[in-house]
């Protein structure tokens, strides 16, 4: 971050320089044994944040925890001043607690927040290519570490955060959302309930056309808008949104790990017949060669034997999708649109079979009926509320709403450092595979074998009453991200 060219590295993605080094790595140096594995604190009665990238996501980070009791904005930091000062004046118009420090406008500035002994959480939005700088550093300084997605680029990077939590003793999670929307809290107390019978596979993707926004003439696209600019990067490049609920459903790291992955790529047309059809011949849209497949598909083989297949589509015009389908003896968990089958006996009973009834999915009613059952006691509690503050249909306050929660009661967090690195590596490794044609690759165990004694952690509703949340103060904003 030592420049305006260094904070938009997160755009270096489009440049195709895909780190590979090492998914087979041999077992990093530090603790090890999972040692942080189901690890809590002692009660946190006031949770002082600092914030590391006010920008979009950082923005609205800041409005949704600061509504949140318990919580403090401690300190602020943007390498652009404008946003920090737009952030303070908002704190300080609706009245919110903390010191809120300023630390803008020059190089490593958000050094200061993690140095600050006035910050227990350091909450890290920056782009991606600087996450783990900033989260090592942060756990360095002794601070707990939030960090949006991927938590890191390369195995190495995954190692490296590991053993600075493990040394540290502090938390370090990867914000990943999507685990706490409705419909996959829903398939988490399926699974968790048994009503789905033995998990045997699964199916997640990241369906989103993007091409328009690749393409856009944007500070994000200036580092590629170039003549002559090659563009080929392999493997799944951002896996987690659907992973992430996944592996929660599997209990992954804790009694089951994923082993090796295998990945394929399909071809490249969609960016350069959309520049063609959209841009004159002599734009710079026109002027790169865009290699990279559009659509990656992964599969993931686990220790228990079980299968997870990975999509990521950001290329073609496909309705938005993140699949989550979930596959068990009892029954199959579909989403996007909503579905659910069931039967009463593994594998279906004769009847099902001869009716044919086992092979469709739940008539509106039943499923209807099965939501209501089934609803997570999490949505049952602050499900309302989530959705008047936003961010994502909700998921993005249920997720801030859980970390503090567990944090002021001393608990587990629901994802820790080992599902940070598990769930990121998945970009490096996916990507030796596919740029290997295909070829199996090994995927490393972040929890030194600790994933066999690991418990699994219980996702658990929350008391607003007990957190002193007003309800009636919980407002609708527009301006939380949906898409």
């Amino acid at each position: 971050m030592n420049s305006r060219r260094d904070f938009l590295k997160g755009t270096a993605w489009m440049l195709g320089a895909a780190a590979v080094a090492g998914c087979a790595t041999s077992k990093g140096s530090g603790r090890g044994a999972g040692v942080l594995s189901n690890f809590a604190v002692p009660p946190m009665e006031r949770i002082r944040v600092g914030f590391i990238g006010i920008g979009e996501r950082g923005t609205w980070a800041v409005h949704r925890i600061t509504s949140i009791p318990g919580i403090e904005t401690a300190a602020l930091c943007d390498l652009r001043p404008q946003q920090v000062d737009a952030a303070k004046k908002w704190l300080g118009e609706n009245r919110k607690p903390g010191a809120m420090r300023e630390c803008k406008g020059t190089a490593e500035i958000w050094k200061d927040v993690c140095e600050d002994p006035g910050v227990d959480v350091v909450y890290i939005c920056t782009p991606a290519e600087l996450h783990c700088e900033e989260a090592v550093y942060a756990l360095e300084c002794g601070k707990h570490v939030l960090v949006e997605v991927p938590g890191a680029q390369t195995v190495d990077e995954c190692w490296a955060i590991v053993e600075a939590a493990e040394k540290a003793r502090r938390h370090c999670m990867m914000l990943e959302n999507c685990v706490y929307g409705e419909n996959e809290l829903l398939a988490w107390n399926l699974c968790h309930q048994g009503i789905l019978g033995t998990l045997t596979h699964a199916e997640g993707g990241y369906i989103h056309n993007l091409v328009w926004r690749h393409l856009e003439d944007h500070f994000r696209t200036r580092a590629i808008q170039k003549p002559g600019t090659v563009i080929h990067r392999f493997g799944n490049t951002y896996p987690t949104h659907a992973l992430g609920p996944i592996c929660t459903y599997m209990d992954m790291n804790r009694g089951d790990r994923m082993e090796r992955i295998v990945s394929m790529s399909s071809l490249s047309a969609a960016h350069s017949e959309f520049a063609a059809a959209t841009y004159k011949p002599e734009a710079w849209q026109n002027k790169i060669r865009w290699l990279t497949g559009d659509i990656n598909t992964s599969i993931i083989n686990t220790a228990k034997g079980r299968t997870i297949m990975m999509q990521a589509d950001m290329s073609t015009p496909r309705p938005y999708s993140r699949i989550n389908l979930v596959q068990g003896t009892k029954g199959c968990f579909g989403d996007f649109p909503l579905r659910l089958a069931l039967s009463p006996k593994p594998g279906g009973d004769a009847h099902d079979h001869k009716s044919g009834s086992f092979h469709r999915w739940l008539d509106e009613k039943a499923l209807a009926d099965a939501k209501a059952k089934y609803m997570h006691p999490l949505y049952k509690a602050a499900g309302e509320v989530a959705k008047k503050v936003g961010g994502h249909g909700g998921m993005d306050f249920m997720m801030d709403l859980c970390w503090a929660y567990r944090l002021q009661n001393g608990l587990p967090l629901d994802m820790d450092v080992y599902d940070l690195a598990s769930w990121s590596s998945i970009c490096p490794c996916s990507a030796e595979s596919d740029r290997r044609g295909g070829e199996p690759v090994e995927l490393p165990d972040f929890t030194r074998g600790g994933w066999k004694s690991a418990k699994p952690v219980t996702i658990s509703a929350v008391d607003l009453d007990k957190m002193g949340y007003d309800r009636g103060k919980a407002k609708k904003t527009e301006s939380q991200m949906n898409v």
